[in-house]
């Protein structure tokens, strides 16, 4: 029987992927979308930052550079949006990255196996294998249907997608255990606040798209 909070986190996920969709097809849709999620997410992380930081220096630089990394992100985000190919693959590697976060969870709940780290008990070795090879799968779809085409390096660009989404994940699962917290926040039922969505995708995108640039 499933359980209320996966009733929950599966009607959000297909909610988020609607968005998505409309994100894509509508500029206004992605301006307003990259405006609420860059402020929950950056509300979410100096509340983390609050509970963990206790001098005003370092919180306000730690605060200061995220607030540039999110600023910058959403503009680079925008930028490859108005132009096709560089959206399609500005896509592409979205969905490897959600599609990371999708093969960790049902990899990790499938096979279970030893803990990954301390840092986030419920990360596996099982599942971290399942976040590559969902990424991988994903990308490199992705890459056959719209360019006809397979190469090895696509392997590569996927690999380093998902080893920096999983990493993105562990840093703010270290953050939210160091600040007591098990979400971020509470704005998206059944997954938690926005960070806790978009912590892999923050790290994992950037350098996808740096992968891509520098070995295709």
């Amino acid at each position: 029987m499933i359980s209320k909070n996966l009733k929950k986190r599966l009607f959000t996920s297909i909610l988020l992927i609607l968005l998505l969709f409309f994100i894509f097809n509508n500029n206004v849709v992605l301006v307003y979308s990259l405006i609420i999620m860059g402020v929950l997410s950056l509300l979410e992380f100096f509340n983390i930052c609050n509970k963990i930081i206790k001098h005003k220096s370092l919180l306000i630089i730690s605060n200061s550079i995220f607030i540039i990394y999110i600023s910058f992100f959403c503009l680079i985000f925008f930028f490859f949006s108005n132009f096709l190919q560089l959206k399609i693959i500005l896509f592409t590697l979205l969905f490897g990255c959600i599609a990371s976060d999708m093969g960790g969870y049902i990899f990790g709940k499938l096979f279970k196996g030893p803990k990954l780290t301390k840092v986030s008990p419920n990360k596996t070795y099982s599942g971290s294998i399942g976040s590559i090879f969902l990424t991988t799968l994903t990308i490199s779809g992705f890459m056959y249907y719209f360019t006809n085409n397979f190469s090895y390096l696509i392997l590569i660009i996927a690999f380093a997608t998902s080893i920096s989404c999983q990493i993105g994940d562990l840093f703010f699962s270290y953050l939210k255990r160091k600040a007591n917290l098990k979400d971020t926040g509470n704005f998206l039922p059944g997954h938690g606040g926005v960070l806790d969505r978009l912590d892999g995708i923050f790290l994992g995108l950037p350098i996808g798209i740096i992968a891509l640039l520098f070995f295709y």
